[in-house]
């Protein structure tokens, strides 16, 4: 069984490393100790590169890819920026969001108040940021996320902003418990966010598709909030990348 600590290797080849990150390890820190960069590097020291194509904040889990090459860091960026480079996050949220299936186009800018998190808000430094979610269950419910940016706290703050903020995730009013009609409470110790997959084509052309398992912290909250059939639901969506 895996410790919920545990870094996974999900795929190696020349140009990328892929791992599964567990909760509460930070992909990049100041120093560059204590996080899973340090993790990588470690454990895949003959890389000319460990370059992280997209961050997970330190509770968020699930896939990161890792550039080993310079090439590889390159192709990354170029399927970014063609949007061939997807990313399927679920979530879940205790206040189901205005629409089903809705995509959020909302600049996001450095919160005056705290530098250490964002806000959605118009301005000179604000970044264009665009989220698709579909939604599933009632009342409680999973979302299925699509980033189509890659900006800091991205999900987080989209979410919030239609009036949904995630399960946990306190410093954007996320709830850390819900009462149940039946008088039950569940509770979420970290923001209940995780990455389960991303795709790409490779550099030599054949797509590659990385999955993470939902840890098993997410799956609890999941089934005592009876939203089961829901994130399996979630974890189904897809968004065809384009040619």
């Amino acid at each position: 069984m895996r410790r919920p600590d545990e870094v996974v290797v999900l795929h190696r080849d020349d140009d990328f490393l892929v791992v599964d990150k567990p909760a509460h390890l930070p992909t990049t820190s100041p120093d560059g100790r204590g996080c899973l960069s340090a993790w990588v590097e470690a454990h895949d020291p003959r890389a000319a590169y460990h370059h992280p194509t997209s961050r997970l904040d330190a509770e968020v889990t699930g896939v990161v890819t890792f550039a080993r090459t310079k090439r590889g860091i390159e192709h990354a960026k170029r399927m970014r920026s063609r949007g061939r480079y997807e990313r399927l996050y679920v979530a879940l949220v205790t206040a189901h969001p205005p629409a089903v299936d809705a995509v959020v186009d909302a600049p996001i800018g450095v919160d005056p108040k705290d530098p250490r998190f964002r806000v959605v808000r118009a301005g000179h430094d604000a970044q264009a940021a665009q989220s698709r979610y579909v939604a599933f269950g009632d009342g409680p419910a999973v979302l299925a996320l699509l980033p189509r940016t890659g900006r800091t706290h991205q999900l987080r703050v989209h979410a919030a902003h239609v009036g949904c903020p995630l399960f946990g995730d306190v410093h954007y009013g996320g709830a850390r418990r819900i009462a149940r009609s039946d008088g039950r409470v569940v509770g979420a110790a970290r923001t209940m966010l995780h990455c389960a997959r991303v795709a790409f084509p490779s550099v030599e052309g054949p797509l590659l598709e990385l999955c993470a398992q939902v840890p098993d912290d997410f799956l609890a909250a999941a089934h005592a909030l009876g939203l089961d059939a829901a994130l399996s639901a979630a974890l189904a969506v897809r968004e065809p990348l384009p040619v």
